[in-house]
């Protein structure tokens, strides 16, 4: 299955349902942040996919879990902070 992308400059529900994280780009900001939770709502009381770390801008986070990503089964939601992050988050 090919990567769906999907650009973020604030937290946002990224998609609902079961899928993969295969990569996370940071473009841009000032001490960005970003923590990624395996849910199907705007909650971080689900799982823990990823836990709050600083990026460095420009960095490139390559998850290589199983055939190369990360299993999600309720949805993906991505938490971001700092001053104007961008971030490109791939799934599939």
């Amino acid at each position: 299955m090919a990567a769906t992308y999907r650009n973020l400059t604030a937290t946002a529900q990224v998609k609902v349902g079961a899928g993969k994280l295969k990569t996370i780009f940071v473009s841009s900001g000032t001490t960005p942040t970003v923590a990624v939770y395996d849910s199907a709502t705007a909650s971080t009381a689900d799982p823990v996919i990823i836990a709050t770390f600083t990026a460095v801008t420009a960095g490139l986070y390559v998850l290589t879990g199983d055939e190369g990503g990360v299993y999600f089964s309720k949805g993906l939601y991505v938490v971001l902070g700092g001053t104007t992050p961008v971030v490109s988050v791939f799934y599939e």
